[in-house]
């Protein structure tokens, strides 16, 4: 894994779990991911679209080295955001759910931010007066996580309301037979989703293009 702080970006392998991404990161410095643990590392996470964002993750992925259905690797965008070499390739791959291949290497914008908030309230999920970073339910509760300028933090806490949570959750108990589409008590403002669940239908358009690769 490598950590750049003066330009703000990460690069680690497809494999790597999310809170070790956390654990590698010095405070101010946030992935564009809650501080949760979910099946399949950055690989899984990147072909389900995220998980939890409540903004466009698209620009959040600069770069990130697949290999294809058929096997080859391929190189896709780099480590800024004007580098149009394979760039068009990044945004399809999220949340293409294994249609495009699995990642090797993600290239991931860090964010900073003085201050962070992770929080959960009994009720169903809906989105507050005072949007946060991430948003999702787990059983009878919706949890959030926020950073920024501490006032934006203090701000969000008081619209919120609820209690802190700890320590991350770990979800992958929840997915022993994989992480897709469907009926479960895990849900973000995208999809519900279920152990071994589906994977959205694909697009016929979509699907000339994995076929390409």
């Amino acid at each position: 894994m490598q950590v750049s702080l003066a330009d703000q970006y990460l690069i680690a392998t497809g494999q790597t779990r999310l809170l070790e991404v956390w654990d590698a990161l010095p405070p101010g410095l946030f992935p564009p991911f809650p501080p949760v643990e979910l099946p399949g590392g950055l690989d899984g996470w990147l072909q389900r679209g995220g998980f939890a964002q409540t903004f466009f993750l698209g620009s959040e992925v600069l770069g990130l080295k697949f290999r294809s259905p058929k096997g080859h690797v391929l190189q896709a965008g780099g480590l800024t955001v004007k580098n149009v070499q394979g760039y068009d390739l990044v945004r399809p791959f999220m949340g293409s759910f294994g249609a495009l291949g699995e990642a090797l290497e993600v290239t991931l914008r860090l964010r900073p931010g003085r201050a962070s908030i992770f929080l959960r309230r009994p009720g169903e999920l809906s989105l507050p007066p005072y949007k946060p970073r991430f948003l999702w339910q787990e059983g009878a509760h919706t949890y959030a996580f926020h950073f920024g300028h501490p006032s934006e933090v203090t701000r969000f806490r008081e619209v919120f309301g609820g209690e802190s949570v700890a320590q991350p959750p770990d979800y992958t108990p929840l997915f022993p037979n994989g992480m897709g589409v469907g009926p479960g008590g895990l849900i973000d403002l995208r999809f519900s989703w279920a152990n071994g669940g589906a994977a959205p239908p694909i697009p016929e358009v979509f699907r000339r293009l994995a076929e390409a690769l």
